[in-house]
């Protein structure tokens, strides 16, 4: 579906309906304030949460019917202390003629928060007010913010109160021709258009209610002071009474009038339509939202409309405000919701996108085309920027339009980096953007060295992939309900029991081809070759500590001779002039931390891209820490058994390791060194001379506790009277650690003693 051609050519109206909810600052010292006075809207799960039976709901749009309430909240940012701001002036500066609205004490206490999850995360609610619109037009509201120490503000925000007209009046417009695109016939076709149409024929539901209705209709609002044409008062007017008997005939017999103002249409998400009309089409008279409250004017009631509650729990719900702005368009495309939405329908972000708006629902769901499933924006095929098309994802096409690796094939990337040329939209930078996880999934964009690096099954076995894991259903009696899952797109939930906060996987969805497992840190198979089968998710970041010490540190050498610094590190930071060698590691480096699930996602991939970078960097494919090239002279293939660290094919008890370290042939006994002989274990392997002599040995190692004292103590049996060993140890939190001399044949046994 595209955007009508009225917003699309004429960007400066559009921006106008867009920055009506943020008003202007007045005073220098408001950019620290930060003011806006926003519109809070109510919806029947807030009503329930906060104890607020009686009131109204409110969509939060800045058009709203007579009679009906809009909730006005003034905001600051939560960067300034609340004892700070010492005032807060509110006026009517303008109504209609012959209106005696007023403003009033808002009914919402202290104790209810703004709406959106994102104005939670930066602002706090420093006033509030009712405005109950009496007469149609446009009424404008100004709150004066004053501070102690951060100057004022003048913030201002219009309200349009108009009267319902109905589908018949939307049509004439927006139906196709000259005036505006066609919405009319491609929202006839989605289930919103027809849901009242079919339920009161009994298709829908067998218990279904007159108090459905409310959602399925216009303008419904039976409080007495909301007389405004919508579905309720018309329903009175031509009495018209909710079916007694479900069944078929109950539309068609309908009145035409009723008929105008049922289902889900234009103005029960764009707001009473008068004004809008009798303008001719002004854009500043009608509202055009993707804010989730828009939505969940009726899917926000639990335990059967939960969407609004899964989403104010994910990510999405609070997608960071940094990109958004007029110069970031490749940046709103995936971190506000009017440019991902723009990106969808035409490639181009709104470029007049300053007001910040996180993924909501309208970001992915089309309200006005029902062509995909579930009415989103995109399914079932995407290009990746690196230019691999996705074809095998379904549903899981339009999360991979974000989650990709975002800044090209890694050859382009690295070459561009090194050349000082863009990477990105927005300048010249190393590496990956955020997420890899389409990538990941599919098995692409890792640097594979010219190898085959084996990719895992997901992207073939689960249907919709991302939406099949991570959109799992989750029961309303299950701990996890509203926390993951859904609409919260999270694997995981928080449970806290006495104060203490504990992780869950929610692990359901992977049973049924994994197993009777309980966590995604699964066991499978020793991928980092320490000798230890951990799980997956433990031994990928095994993996990513000991690739980033092959790494240099983040500090600028001008000659370009870089070298490893052997520091684990949790970011890496690249730099121009890095050898090739390291450009390429911390690519991949970061592709698979970046991606996030550890191997989860594609574990033979990930694997293979960390073991494939280590390789490169010590020439140890196989990673048991003998070079492979090493291993190969001597026995002709890194995988003989012979050719193991701890092998001793020489059969003189010095294992290939030591002979590696020592510069010998291991198939040769003994190892003879310039300038003198070397011993192992005690047994001499030739000479008289300048010996080294080396021998096994033990260690005893004992965790402390401060507050506490440690004594080592030795004997030569059990039996025998113990002694001390060394000084007495205060205890400071720490493990440690003695290594006993055994060079001496004579037994001993060790223990620590604690006091107190």
């Amino acid at each position: 579906m595209k955007l009508s051609t009225l917003f699309r050519t004429t960007p400066s109206r559009l921006l106008a309906v867009a920055l009506i909810a943020v008003g202007a600052a007045t005073t220098a010292q408001a950019v620290l304030l930060r003011g806006q006075i926003a519109l809070r809207a109510l919806t029947p799960q807030d009503i329930k949460d906060y104890s607020l039976t009686g009131l109204q709901g409110a969509s939060g749009l800045a058009t709203v019917g007579v009679g009906q309430p809009a909730y006005l909240e003034a905001l600051v940012t939560n960067a300034i202390p609340a004892a700070d701001i010492t005032n807060v002036t509110w006026t009517l500066t303008e109504k209609p003629i012959g209106s005696a609205a007023a403003l009033a004490p808002s009914p919402l206490g202290t104790n209810v928060p703004t709406y959106k999850m994102a104005d939670r995360l930066v602002t706090q609610v420093v006033g509030r007010r009712l405005l109950r619109g009496d007469i149609a037009g446009q009424y404008t509201v100004t709150a004066l913010i004053e501070s102690a120490s951060n100057g004022s503000t003048n913030v201002t925000q219009k309200v349009t109160v108009g009267t319902y007209m109905g589908l018949n009046t939307c049509a004439l417009c927006h139906s196709g021709g000259l005036i505006a695109e066609d919405i009319y016939h491609p929202w006839s076709e989605t289930k919103h258009a027809t849901f009242f149409t079919k339920a009161i024929d009994g298709l829908e539901s067998d218990h279904y209610g007159k108090n459905c209705i409310s959602c399925h209709t216009v303008g419904y609002d039976a409080n007495t002071n909301a007389v405004n044409g919508g579905f309720d008062d018309v329903a009175t007017q031509v009495g018209w009474l909710f079916p007694a008997v479900l069944t078929n005939g109950n539309w068609a017999t309908s009145a035409p009038a009723i008929k105008n103002l049922a289902n889900i249409q234009c103005e029960n998400c764009h707001g009473p339509g008068s004004q809008h009309a009798f303008s001719l089409g002004n854009t500043n008279l009608i509202s055009r939202s993707f804010a989730a409250a828009n939505c969940g004017q009726c899917h926000d009631s639990k335990n059967n409309h939960v969407k609004n509650a899964e989403w104010n729990n994910s990510r999405h719900a609070v997608a960071t405000r940094t990109p958004s702005g007029p110069t970031r368009t490749q940046c709103v495309r995936c971190h506000t919701a009017a440019g991902f939405a723009g990106f969808i329908e035409n490639g181009n972000p709104y470029q007049s996108n300053t007001v910040y708006e996180a993924i909501t629902c309208a970001a992915c769901h089309d309200p006005h085309d029902a062509t995909n499933p579930h009415q989103l924006r995109a399914a079932h095929a995407y290009t990746l920027p690196e230019g691999t098309t996705v074809t095998n994802v379904g549903l899981g096409a339009l999360c991979m339009q974000c989650h990709h690796s975002r800044n090209g094939s890694v050859a382009t990337n690295i070459a561009n980096y090194v050349a000082g040329k863009p990477t990105w939209a927005g300048g010249s930078s190393f590496g990956v953007h955020d997420s890899t996880a389409g990538d990941m999934v599919e098995g692409v964009n890792g640097f594979t060295y010219g190898k085959f690096i084996p990719s895992g099954a997901h992207s073939y076995t689960i249907s919709n992939v991302c939406v099949g894991c991570h959109m799992q259903p989750v029961a309303s009696t299950d701990p996890a309900f509203t926390k993951a899952g859904g609409h919260t797109f999270s694997m995981t939930y928080s449970v806290i029991t006495n104060g203490v906060t504990t992780v869950v996987d929610k692990v359901d969805v992977c049973v049924k081809c994994h197993g009777p497992i309980t966590h995604f840190d699964m066991v499978r198979k020793d991928y980092d070759g320490d000798g230890v089968i951990e799980g997956i998710q433990t031994e990928v970041q095994h993996l990513l500590d000991r690739l980033s010490t092959l790494l240099p540190g983040s500090a600028t050498n001008a000659s370009g001779n870089y070298a490893a610094d052997g520091k684990v590190k949790t970011s890496i930071s690249a730099k121009p002039n890095w050898q090739t060698k390291f450009l390429n590691a911390a690519w991949n480096w970061q592709f698979v931390n970046v991606e996030g699930s550890h191997g989860i996602h594609n574990a033979p991939y990930a694997v293979g891209l960390l073991k494939a970078s280590i390789a490169d960097l010590t020439g140890d494919a196989n990673s048991d820490g003998l070079p492979d090239a090493w291993q190969i002279q001597y026995f002709g293939s890194a995988s003989d058994p012979k050719a193991a660290p701890n092998a001793t094919p020489a059969g003189d008890g010095v294992p290939n390791w030591l002979k590696y370290s020592l510069g010998l042939d291991p198939n040769v006994p003994g190892m003879v060194v310039p300038g003198g002989v070397v011993y192992a274990n005690g047994k001499s392997l030739g000479g008289t001379t300048d010996t080294v002599q080396i021998y096994t040995a033990a260690e005893v190692a004992f965790n402390t506790e401060v507050g506490k004292s440690y004594q080592l103590q030795a004997a030569t049996s059990v039996s025998s009277g113990w002694q001390n060993v060394g000084p007495l140890i205060p205890g400071d939190g720490l493990t440690h650690s003695y290594v006993t001399p055994t060079r001496s044949p004579t037994q001993q046994f060790f223990r620590v003693v604690r006091t107190p």
